[in-house]
């Protein structure tokens, strides 16, 4: 509870920046990856700019959060960091850098093996967590670790699935 409070903190003290609505939906599949290939290459998406790597990630939000709210980051510890700034600081990084429609930082990310824009935003977090801590980020570990958190939560939804009907189909020998 003491994470929510400062995040709720953290929230006001993040300098004013613009939360800017994504472009339009693509019509079809063929539209979307061009919208996708035209994005990953900009350097800004709405006015926002766009880091081009992890450093460059680090290096930007190290220029929105003030020292105060660093000091805080810091504090919180690594296994709580993701949920403790997820559904602000996480929502930002989702929103203003463009991990829906794509941009270049999520290319990055999907090169890297992170698939999924909640799971860009928590490796963001924690890589800037580490990054103030002084701890190396070790970027295949993360990757790693998002993977089979995903590999993980597909199983069980499988699990939880309900089979609607099943049918066996006899092979045609020729």
């Amino acid at each position: 509870m003491k994470h929510i409070k400062l995040l709720t903190l953290f929230f006001f003290l993040l300098p004013a920046t613009r939360f800017v609505a994504q472009e339009g939906p693509a019509n079809d599949e063929k539209e979307f990856e061009k919208q996708y290939q035209e994005r990953i290459k900009k350097d800004k998406l709405n006015g926002v700019y766009i880091p081009k790597n992890l450093d460059d990630a680090i290096l930007q939000l190290n220029k929105i959060i003030s020292a105060e709210s660093q000091a805080k980051i810091k504090a919180i510890p690594e296994d709580s960091v993701c949920h403790a700034l997820h559904s602000r600081l996480g929502q930002w990084i989702i929103l203003n850098w463009g991990f829906y429609g794509g941009s270049r930082m999520s290319h990055y990310l999907k090169s890297a093996g992170v698939t999924f824009p909640d799971d860009m935003a928590d490796f963001l977090l924690l890589a800037y967590h580490r990054s103030l801590n002084g701890k190396p980020v070790q970027i295949k570990e993360l990757v790693i670790g998002f993977k089979e958190k995903r590999k993980k939560e597909f199983e069980e939804e499988k699990k939880k699935g309900k089979v609607i009907s099943e049918e066996t189909r006899k092979k045609n020998r020729r």
